[in-house]
């Protein structure tokens, strides 16, 4: 179905990165957004030269006046987003007790403020399709938590509860709301953790709790991505899909 077009925040690396090069390989025409103009671009040119459709945005999702310039590019060069998956987020290792204000406002800023400005200018183009899939990355630790991470545990809490709202006031409008939410991903966010011996434990003792003991990578959960963002998933929503390795369940 090539008539619909994604835009993937954070879409620059990572999870983000498989996303875009899954929906295209699936026929989704790709708004690549992220903040880093080098790495999106990358990712875009990879689609064209693979005979897809994408283009290449810069924005902070952060910034409602970046975003709203950002769509403004994706419409003229690719038409109405009716596929969201909001992706782009952040992290930050502190004893709780340690978090300074600015901290938590950041954290809050790009992972929860940031999917409510980013899906609240999107909506429009789903509303007037009477479709669309809206696709939120939580985290393992939203559900389990993770030691001196309460502001971003809290923030994809936070982004599960909208899941669930959302879906619920938007599901008679076509729209399907759901959620995945990844375990411990081979990511450059996760990488930059593991040299800076950020997390509570070595990782290869946290991996050998697991039922498949080895980290994920990004492409797995890019599947579970593509499988709420596909036309036989309409009778889906409100759903959080953990891609865990089958850890905590």
């Amino acid at each position: 179905m090539t008539d619909r077009v994604a835009l993937v925040t954070g879409g620059g690396a990572g999870i983000g990165e498989a996303a875009c090069l899954r929906l295209a390989r699936e026929g989704r025409s790709v708004a690549v957004l992220g903040r880093g103009r080098e790495n999106t671009t990358a990712v875009a040119n990879a689609i064209v030269d693979g005979g897809g459709k994408a283009i290449a945005v810069q924005a902070d999702v952060a910034d409602r006046g970046q975003i709203a310039d950002a769509l403004a590019a994706v419409r003229s060069a690719l038409g109405p987003v009716t596929i969201l998956v909001n992706n782009a987020g952040i992290e930050e290792f502190s004893a709780f007790q340690d978090i300074g204000e600015d901290a938590w406002d950041n954290i809050m800023n790009v992972n929860l403020k940031g999917v409510y400005h980013v899906t609240q200018l999107v909506l429009p183009d789903m509303l007037a399709a009477g479709w669309g899939r809206i696709v939120n990355l939580t985290a393992l630790g939203a559900q389990i938590g993770g030691p001196n991470m309460a502001h971003y545990t809290a923030s994809k809490g936070g982004l599960t509860a909208m899941t669930r709202t959302l879906a619920t006031e938007l599901g008679p409008k076509g729209i399907t709301v759901n959620a995945v939410s990844p375990g411990f991903i081979q990511t450059p966010m996760a990488q930059r953790a593991i040299d800076g011996e950020l997390f509570h434990a070595a990782p290869e003792d946290i991996l050998a709790s697991y039922p498949i003991p080895r980290i994920g990578q990004p492409d797995e959960v890019a599947v579970a991505i593509a499988m709420f963002a596909s036309e036989d998933a309409g009778y889906i929503t409100g759903q959080t899909l953990g891609v865990n390795g089958g850890c905590c369940t």
